[in-house]
């Protein structure tokens, strides 16, 4: 059996520890490879490498460390096949899914890649006479990402481009039901011209974490997962002294007007509901439909996509299927309590996926695209995120009922409406209390200059990711205030005809 080991300094290090977890293909049911727990000894080495490598790092220039994002970014194109293979291979979303999630961590490679504009700081001449001041956007340190399985590409390169570009070294603790891809991504940095120690990957569960999240020598922790742990993360960050941004849970609802275009909308919610079998924390899975037959217009058309969607393995081609497996076995059994707790709190189960089966891949773990219709809210399946395929339409007499509804609700991630009446959808956009809106657009996810990010028990800290947060996030203002006395200027002239470089 493989055994996937940590990246330490530059290299693969095998660990000593004793603990392993289990990594599956979904797709199969059958376990592929295992992956090492790390110790607590194992992860202080960790911190150790990237410590020391710090100051050299953080010296160099910004356009040196934009040069080595500009290189990984072409490796990045270079290997996208190969990456969305692994993808593929240890989540089970579809290959076009995968390489989606890996262009848009390209894209926040490609905003890293600018970070001599970003990081250049502030001046101002004369605040007084003879006084001028400038500000300098300094690196903090050792900074580390827990990252969650459902975008082991994209989620990491929320978060260490940008730390890495602006002079931090990193440390990232990937999901262990998908952790191959973040050695991938290390060994293309190293390809890159990333110095040792600057990257590196550690391997295993809350013992590894709660290292990182105490460890005196880290100074940022960056993470993305359910809002339980995401509360933890930030409480234990927090109160030893890191700088901390913790994304949680979301329940995404849209609201679908009466004056929609009812064919672009539920294409749209098809995709947003069902897209990597709904686990992704942008998914929608609440449908406030306006009116009565706004909604049973909705539920026909629904059922009938549904009818025509493949489900299976994320490789199969010609045609592509349109949604794989959940990531694991046990996560299939929460999503089916998920869809029983709905029929017995009273909800219309119009298409139940928990008996899906796949030709060949009997063993693998399919959910079929689930439907609810005349969901309220004081049920399960509508105040908790289910994380999977499981959409549920709830009838609203009209859009304040709506609006209150989502403004109401304990998260607010991203939310979206579809109307073709502008009045109503900026209105929308000023009052509903979420982070990311979508108008006509199913999934609001910001591009990588701007930042992601919600509201709520789906946020703890006060900066979100990437974009001019995630500059700010790592980095530390210093604000300098100079004056200089006259003095006797001892001017040596030579001439030179090169251009001159300023690196």
């Amino acid at each position: 059996m493989e055994t996937i080991q940590n990246y330490v300094n530059g290299q693969i290090t095998a660990s000593s520890s004793q603990r392993f977890s289990p990594v599956y293909n979904p797709a199969t049911g059958t376990q592929i490879r295992q992956v090492v727990m790390s110790t607590a000894s194992e992860v202080e080495q960790a911190i150790s490498a990237a410590s020391l490598a710090f100051p050299g790092w953080a010296k160099a220039s910004p356009l040196k460390r934009a040069r080595v994002m500009f290189k990984f970014k072409a490796l990045l194109e270079t290997n996208l096949d190969r990456l969305a293979k692994v993808i593929v291979e240890e989540h089970g979303k579809v290959y076009s899914d995968a390489v989606g999630e890996l262009t848009r961590g390209l894209e926040v490679v490609e905003f890293a890649c600018g970070i001599p504009h970003l990081q250049k700081g502030e001046h101002s001449a004369n605040v007084g006479t003879g006084v001028d001041s400038h500000s300098l956007m300094q690196p903090l340190g050792v900074c580390a990402g827990i990252t969650p399985f459902n975008f082991p590409a994209m989620v990491p390169m929320w978060m260490f481009p940008i730390s890495l570009a602006t002079g931090n070294t990193f440390i990232l603790k990937p999901s262990e039901k998908d952790p191959s891809l973040a050695l991938e991504l290390a060994a293309l940095l190293k390809e890159a011209g990333l110095p040792n120690g600057v990257f590196n990957v550690i391997n295993g569960d809350k013992e590894a974490v709660d290292v990182l999240l105490t460890h005196p020598q880290v100074q940022a922790v960056s993470f993305v997962g359910s809002t339980p742990i995401a509360e933890y993360i930030y409480q234990t960050a927090s109160a030893h002294g890191k700088r901390c941004q913790a994304l949680g849970g979301a329940k995404n609802h849209c609201i679908l007007m009466p004056d929609a275009d009812m064919e672009m909308a539920t294409s749209a919610i098809m995709g947003a509901a069902y897209g990597a079998a709904g686990e992704r924390c942008m998914a929608l899975s609440v449908v406030l439909a306006v009116g009565d037959d706004n909604a049973d217009k909705l539920v026909k058309r629904l059922e009938q996509h549904i009818a025509n969607m493949r489900v299976g393995p994320g490789l199969v081609q010609n045609p592509e299927n349109d949604m794989g497996p959940v990531i694991s076995s046990q996560h299939k059994a929460k999503i089916c309590d998920y869809i029983q707790s709905g029929v017995a709190q009273g909800a219309a189960l119009k298409v139940d996926g928990r008996h899906y089966t796949v030709k060949g891949h009997e063993q693998g773990y399919f959910v079929g695209p689930t439907l609810f219709d005349n969901v309220t809210p004081d049920m399960t399946i509508y105040q908790e995120e289910i994380f999977g395929p499981v959409l549920s339409i709830v009838r609203v007499p009209d859009y304040n009922t709506a609006l209150n509804l989502i403004n109401q609700h304990q998260y607010g991630n991203g939310t979206a409406i579809f109307t073709r009446d502008g009045e109503t959808a900026r209105q929308f956009s000023e009052d509903v209390q979420a982070g990311m809106i979508g108008i006509n657009i199913p999934i609001p996810v910001p591009m990588a200059f701007h930042s992601f990010g919600g509201w709520k028990r789906s946020i703890f800290g006060p900066l979100n990711v990437h974009g001019g947060d995630g500059v700010r996030f790592y980095t530390r203002m210093k604000t300098v205030t100079s004056r200089w006395p006259a003095s006797v200027r001892l001017e040596q002239h030579t001439s030179s005809f090169v251009m001159p470089t300023l690196e």
